[in-house]
């Protein structure tokens, strides 16, 4: 499939230097530290425990627990594996919840810096990663956010007019695909696999992320010649009543609809679709997994629907099995793709310290400052859960370099869609 072994950032060389897949086998031994555990920290952020103490924020409570969970406990799987091998690097890792909001999760910053922490993996949503990251950029402490995917996460992205409003914070990286990227691979996809003639658009014009993606999307499909027929949107005041929005693609003949939305509205539009008789294509972006999980939901009504992700939970690679059978055995259920994003930023820190021949005792800003240049370096390259089995890369851009992968809701489960 052309499009997902060519999507790439466009600013995003890659790079020749192939890493084997890292950190990947489940160790027996689970000796991880609890939150809020590791030892003493010093004002600088050096641990004196030989530990290195990784902090991570998202929310664990509130309408989007469901993604700060889930990279909490993939976080974690991947410190107890770390720390159960008993090598030279051991981590804590302290978990704090933001419930999605930026002046909370700048606060968890705070206590985070109190109780010693020298690298941030984290934050998990958009709006308070935006916030945080400009903390830790003003500190130089050292960001790996696992699904904070707005551009201006990272800065130094120009908008439609070509115009930086935001500098480049080179302290901070995504393991995640940028906004941008997600609009523009899946209008790629759907041009490539011809899944729609006449296509409509409903997305959250309140959501930097809903908004970012429907901008790189409706750009994209431009110059791939795919029809909009129908743009509308909402706010997170008025996210109810999808009555206006559907009648208006329904009308407009649409047989695509795209959704670059959270999976909460989407459960209420497949609802209403559904009572007006209305049966379109759906394809959405990562905000659609979690979709099964809405209490209430009719979940058969979200049979068919695609969306790009980087991780399907139903691969049959021997690293996904032995990921999903431990989270399920650990936490009673399936993992989506943010607690695999998760797992894999604890590993490639691991990776890049390992590489740089970073020590615990090492001050957050040196420690930050080293793993900018390894993450950076042309010879460092990771290879984890949601990488398409090649190595993923960053570049000073703070972007990453790796391949998405279709999913499709078939029997109740997400499966690969180009199985």
């Amino acid at each position: 499939m052309s499009m997902i072994k060519n999507m790439q950032n466009v600013s995003v060389n890659r790079r020749s230097f192939v890493v084997g897949t890292a950190g990947l086998g489940l160790a027996g031994i689970l000796a991880g530290c609890s939150n809020g555990d590791g030892g003493s920290g010093s004002a600088s952020g050096s641990s004196a425990s030989g530990t290195f103490k990784i902090g991570g924020i998202g929310p664990t409570t509130g309408a989007a627990a469901i993604y700060g969970v889930a990279v909490k406990n993939g976080a974690q799987i991947a410190v107890d594996e770390i720390n159960g091998e008993g090598g030279d690097i051991q981590f804590a890792l302290n978990f704090q919840d933001d419930e999605n909001d930026a002046e909370r999760s700048v606060n968890a910053y705070n206590n985070l810096k109190d109780w010693g922490m020298q690298i941030l993996m984290g934050t998990v949503t958009t709006t308070p990663c935006v916030a945080v990251s400009a903390e830790t950029n003003s500190d130089n402490m050292f960001q790996l956010t696992p699904s904070g995917s707005s551009t201006d996460v990272i800065g130094g992205q120009p908008d439609a007019d070509g115009n930086i409003s935001i500098p480049r914070k080179e302290n901070v990286f995504q393991m995640c695909f940028t906004d941008p990227n997600q609009g523009a691979a899946s209008a790629q996809y759907i041009s490539e696999q011809a899944l729609g003639t006449k296509i409509a658009i409903i997305y959250n014009i309140s959501d930097t992320y809903s908004t970012g993606i429907y901008n790189s999307f409706k750009a994209e499909a431009a110059e791939l010649g795919l029809e909009i027929v129908s743009e509308t949107s909402f706010t997170e005041d008025n996210q109810t009543d999808f009555s206006v929005q559907l009648n208006d693609a329904k009308n407009a003949g649409a047989d695509l609809v795209f959704l670059p939305i959270y999976y909460t509205p989407i459960s209420l539009i497949l609802t209403q679709a559904n009572q007006m008789g209305y049966a379109p294509k759906w394809f959405g972006v990562d905000g659609m997994d979690g979709l099964l999980t809405v209490e209430g939901f009719d979940t058969s009504l979200a049979e068919g629907c695609m969306l790009l992700t980087p991780f399907v939970a139903t691969a049959t690679d021997e690293a996904t099995k032995a990921f999903v059978d431990t989270y399920k055995e650990q936490y009673g259920e399936t993992p989506n793709q943010f607690a695999a994003d998760a797992y894999d930023c604890i590993y490639a820190i691991k990776q890049a310290i390992e590489a740089a021949g970073a020590t615990p005792d090492m001050d957050y800003s040196d420690l930050c400052d080293t793993l900018v240049e390894t993450f950076t370096s042309s010879d460092f390259a990771f290879t984890g859960l949601t990488t398409a089995g090649e190595e993923a890369t960053w570049s000073d851009t703070g972007e990453v370099s790796k391949q998405p992968m279709g999913m499709v809701i078939e029997g109740g489960a997400y499966m690969p869609l180009d199985a």
